[in-house]
């Protein structure tokens, strides 16, 4: 390492040791001045995340109210975030932020209710079928399931993927907001939470992480790329070499095998 590498770390590692001063001083004072500092520092986050989720929305929806979404998640990550858990806090952000732009939008119930059944119907089956076989079922399995052909299966994932609001801050609701779990909320703080609570939310994150794995690998790859390296469905298809329609409809048959195996085992706690 020469000088001038030698004296940038030193920067980096000053200005990180500084951040976290302060996020110490606002866990322990809520003094609002260092929330509004916060705020302003973190805001082309909002506007970052809106980007990328505008790209896959229909053009009825509009990019400034995506990022007046965003603004409640970027408070909402200030206030949960635990500067003691070692993660970045743009990582925590992100996951809160899109998040609270998705459940805005699900508020606007803009999905045709004939979707969302289909949508539904297609859970069931892959619920039962995955419960049966024990193993990721088939497109082949899933359209005989449900008793269409394969091409008609194509076309139907091909309408719910493009309409329907789908994401991993769906995937798992045991009650009211206090009670959601999401993969991304395996990082929040547990501040609040009762010890059975806590024993609780931790297997469904342990539970959550296993239906992942259990995923096929182009699945999870595509949500690997999509949550956790926040590229958009169009780069996605460029980086595995086929359609951004084709990657829609692997998200969206991703999400509802994960919520199949859920609420499979939701139904064997609860």
């Amino acid at each position: 390492m020469d000088a001038l590498d030698y004296r940038n770390a030193r920067i980096d590692n000053s200005a990180e040791e500084e951040e976290n001063g302060l996020w110490l001083e606002y866990q322990k004072t809520r003094d609002t001045r260092i929330r509004d500092h916060l705020v302003e520092q973190y805001s082309p986050l909002v506007k970052y995340v809106a980007g990328k989720v505008a790209v896959n929305l229909p053009a009825s929806v509009e990019y400034d109210d995506l990022v007046g979404y965003g603004v409640f998640g970027l408070f909402d990550a200030i206030e949960k975030f635990d500067p003691e858990k070692h993660v970045k806090f743009k990582t925590y952000a992100v996951t809160r932020i899109r998040g609270a732009m998705y459940d805005h939008l699900r508020e606007m119930d803009w999905v045709p209710r004939s979707i969302r059944q289909k949508a539904k119907d297609v859970e069931q089956a892959v619920m039962m079928l995955e419960a049966r076989l024990g193993r990721p079922a088939t497109d082949s399995e899933i359209a005989a399931s449900l008793g269409v052909t394969e091409l008609e299966f194509s076309h139907l994932m091909s309408k719910i993927s493009s309409t329907a609001i789908l994401s991993l801050n769906d995937i798992w609701n045991a009650g009211g907001d206090s009670e959601r779990t999401c993969i991304g909320e395996s990082i929040e703080s547990p501040h609040g939470l009762n010890p059975d609570s806590s024993i609780e939310k931790e297997e469904i994150r342990r539970v959550i992480v296993q239906a992942i794995n259990e995923l096929p690998e182009k699945e999870k790859k595509v949500l690997v790329l999509y949550y956790y390296e926040n590229l958009t469905l169009r780069e996605i298809g460029q980086i595995l070499d086929v359609t951004e329609s084709r990657i829609s409809q692997l998200h969206t048959k991703a999400i509802i095998r994960l919520k199949a195996k859920l609420t499979s085992f939701r139904k064997g706690i609860f």
